[in-house]
């Protein structure tokens, strides 16, 4: 009996306790359940901040959303790679054509005798040499650039034929012949390249042969004096345009004159490099296109 007792004693206390516990967890299980009803779905927020970058954040989780912000990468500059400098090497614009008159130009021909020349606009002024009335060796009465005139219109600027250095000079206008041309001619010797203009349009861009490094191809502004065909099979090609200008560093021993001039070749592997005596090779397909727009007097501008 006292056994017994004992036992049932026993159990109605750990009745009596489970009891309470479950009274005191039932409530605050039921509060949890409904916080967890109660909380809104998941949203996503932007953080945005002067010292950081924008982070979307999406919440799939019974709490709420929350922010968060990171600073921006710093910027590291990246050396330039060698595919970086070719790029940026192809960007580049391509060499502007050389300038060159676009109006019609004015071109006086000399009378026989020639004619003096000033170093300024003006009777009185100091000489600086004599025009030739003919080309150098076929005798051709020349016809001249005028590059300027005076303010009263009575004086012309030219350059000197076959002078070395080049020499220019005023010449009285009065009395000469005039003439106009629209066509200009520009020798690029760094691009081997010979450039024909009409009215300021260009109209040929053909590769050339210029001087050696040995035998430089003079630069400065010249006009056409001669026309000259030759036969077949010439060095010369079939055509060649006497320029006024000269060649005032020759290869030893020769003897062919120095006379500066754009003609053909018997050697077409030689266009496009500085192989000459001085003169300007071109194809024979060039020449037959220059020759109807290259007249006496047209102006030949050789650049560097």
């Amino acid at each position: 009996m006292r056994t017994g007792g004992r036992s049932t004693l026993q159990m109605s206390w750990l009745a009596t306790a489970l009891a309470g516990l479950l009274g005191i967890a039932t409530p605050a299980v039921a509060h949890l359940a409904a916080e967890r009803a109660d909380t809104p779905p998941a949203t996503a927020q932007i953080a945005s901040s002067g010292a950081g970058v924008p982070v979307a954040l999406l919440h799939d989780q019974p709490y709420p959303p929350r922010t968060v912000t990171r600073r921006d990468p710093p910027a590291h500059r990246r050396p330039a790679t060698k595919a970086t400098l070719r790029v940026a090497k192809a960007a580049r614009p391509a060499p502007a054509a050389p300038a060159v008159p676009s109006e019609p130009q004015l071109l006086v021909h000399v009378p026989a005798g020639g004619i003096v020349a000033h170093r300024s606009p003006w009777p009185s002024s100091p000489r600086t040499g004599v025009v030739a009335a003919t080309s150098k060796y076929y005798h051709v009465p020349i016809t001249l650039w005028v590059e300027d005139t005076s303010a009263n219109g009575a004086w012309g600027k030219v350059q000197l034929p076959y002078t070395w250095p080049r020499t220019a000079g005023w010449i009285p206008l009065r009395g000469l012949k005039r003439a106009t041309t629209g066509v200009v001619v520009s020798v690029d010797l760094s691009e081997h390249t010979v450039r024909v203009y009409q009215h300021g349009q260009l109209r040929y861009r053909v590769a050339a042969a210029t001087g050696s490094s040995w035998t430089p191809t003079p630069t400065g502004d010249y006009v056409v004096t001669d026309r000259v065909p030759f036969g077949s099979g010439s060095a010369l090609g079939s055509f060649a345009f006497g320029i006024s200008g000269i060649q005032p560093r020759l290869p030893s021993g020769w003897s062919g004159g120095n006379q500066l001039a754009i003609h053909g070749t018997n050697d077409p592997s030689s266009i496009g490099r500085s192989v000459s005596a001085g003169c300007v090779r071109v194809s024979e397909w060039s020449l037959a296109h220059f020759e109807p727009l290259l007249q006496f007097g047209t102006p030949v501008l050789i650049r560097p």
